[in-house]
């Protein structure tokens, strides 16, 4: 039996579905990942590694992330971001993976939802220990929290299913999240979809701000822009959370 080409591959494990997902898919994913973790996928797929397995080391890369990005120095920096890198790209392998050999389950979209939470509370509490003069003292704690933000905001997307499972009712589709009672909220909503601004405490975007800070940093000699961005981090994570908790609230997706 002849090996299966990447083309093949890529057909079944990249349907158009998935690649034209507008809030399911992340932007490095679209722009260049999925061109490139399609060859990750097809080397998988000649081992005898499952999608869970996959998975799992795409946590593992989230938690190193964060351990090496507490660490002083420029290349800590950089390191967590490449570790960003691969775990954004065994995102991708995994569910890949997963439509290539059949082996889609339920333990898969719970493990990798956990790996999105594990990752982000790591790189953050990362970032807060990177920040501190002497840890642990006001940075950590800003580390933690923006850490705690960002889990609470992805678990108050989650609950919204888990609210609709309990009630009978299937889980909200996309078009659900965008009619408000209100126009205002609408708008409101849009606007700041449009800013982007809670996508600083994402581990994608954040892995690149840290190493811009680093980089300034390193050219000043202190780490004040470091310390800039934990405390972004934790305003960020705190207004995000209340305004995403008030769009669920005012938007269709609890009817």
């Amino acid at each position: 039996m002849s090996r299966p080409s990447v083309a093949e591959i890529r057909a079944v494990a990249q349907p158009a579905g998935t690649m034209d997902r507008r809030s399911g898919e992340h932007w490095a994913g679209l722009l260049y990942m999925r061109k490139l973790s399609v060859y990750v996928t097809w080397a998988l797929a000649k081992t005898p590694i499952t999608p869970n397995q996959a998975t799992g080391l795409m946590i593992l890369c989230g938690l190193l992330a964060g351990a090496v990005l507490a660490l002083p120095g420029l290349w800590a920096a950089v390191g967590a971001a490449v570790l960003v890198q691969v775990y954004l790209l065994l995102d991708c392998s995994d569910g890949e993976l997963a439509r290539w050999t059949g082996r889609t389950s339920i333990t898969g979209v719970y493990l990798d939802r956990v790996g999105h939470y594990f990752a982000e509370a790591a790189l953050l509490i990362g970032l807060g220990f990177r920040a501190s003069v002497t840890a642990p003292d006001w940075y950590t704690v800003l580390g933690f929290a923006a850490a705690l933000g960002a889990i609470l905001i992805k678990a108050e997307t989650d609950l919204v299913d888990v609210a609709r499972a309990r009630s009978g009712l299937v889980a909200a589709t996309e078009a659900s999240a965008e009619h408000f009672a209100s126009r205002r909220l609408g708008l409101a909503r849009k606007a700041a979809a449009a800013l982007r601004f809670h996508r600083i405490v994402q581990a994608v975007e954040l892995s690149i701000l840290v190493v811009i800070a680093a980089v300034w940093d390193a050219l000043t000699g202190g780490g004040a822009a470091t310390r800039v961005l934990v405390v972004a981090c934790a305003v960020v994570a705190v207004l995000q959370l209340v305004l995403h908790l008030v769009s669920i609230l005012a938007s269709r997706r609890l009817t």
